[in-house]
């Protein structure tokens, strides 16, 4: 082969080489001096990372979308016989079903507007965050530090409103509501979960040990949240006696 036509192919050669190190990423600074491609692995380029990209909580999404439908179908619902109530407040809900489990008691209380407003219209508005948020990591997005933190935050509140109207539910009013409880059922695993997600993966300052407790307390979130569950149950049949109203 003639000399010239060596140093051309040589050229198209690097200059290949060029266009495929900008595309993987790596800048004009890796490029080898000598043509030799076995010296890119020894550049180290600083602003490169080498980080390992976390894996996409598929499970954890999908929970977002089904917890979130179910909790805005419940607050639709309740928001729904609030509106029938209104208009006729002599008639009953249709989640009526004794003076035990009711609707009705816990729309028209107090505890039923704390905000001077049906307490339903939170659940139509906040709802729709967890479902947006597991649509979107399904589809690939990734969220900042400070996303997680304001979205952990809603959850943290939406925990402690459940807990409190547990509360009075149970103590004060002395009735179950059938659509609320549907809210309880999938706000407290939510706000587990979530929990429990920033901590395997360091979105809460966390050592590696503490990460890898978490990540295996994440399997155990379902068992954690139905011991919850059973904590409210036997609270209410101390309290109220269900399984004699029932039977």
């Amino acid at each position: 082969m003639p000399a010239w036509r060596g140093r051309a192919v040589h050229q198209e050669s690097l200059s290949h080489l060029a266009d495929d190190s900008v595309r993987s990423g790596v800048t004009d600074a890796c490029l080898p001096a000598n043509g030799r491609v076995a010296d890119i692995a020894e550049c180290h380029n600083p602003c490169m990372s080498h980080a390992p990209v976390p894996a996409r909580p598929t499970v954890l999404a999908v929970w977002l979308v089904v917890a979130g439908s179910i909790g805005w179908w419940a607050a639709f619902s309740l928001t729904m016989e609030r509106f029938y109530l209104l208009l006729d407040p002599t008639a009953t809900a249709s989640c009526d079903f004794s003076v035990l489990v009711q609707c009705t008691a816990n729309l028209e209380s107090a505890q039923g507007s704390v905000f001077g407003f049906p307490n339903p219209i939170l659940g139509l508005t906040g709802w729709v965050a967890p479902i947006v948020v597991g649509v979107a990591i399904l589809a690939g997005a990734r969220f900042a530090r400070w996303f997680w933190w304001l979205f952990w935050a809603g959850l943290a509140f939406a925990f402690g409103f459940v807990c409190w109207l547990i509360g009075q539910s149970i103590f004060v009013l002395s009735t179950l509501c059938p659509w609320c409880m549907v809210t309880w059922v999938v706000t407290i695993p939510t706000f587990y979960a979530v929990s429990v997600h920033l901590l395997r993966t360091g979105l809460v300052p966390a050592g590696p040990r503490v990460q890898r407790a978490a990540g295996a307390l994440m399997a155990w979130v379902p068992l954690v949240a139905i011991l919850s569950f059973a904590v409210v149950a036997v609270i209410a049949e101390v309290r109220l006696d269900v399984l004699a109203s029932l039977f």
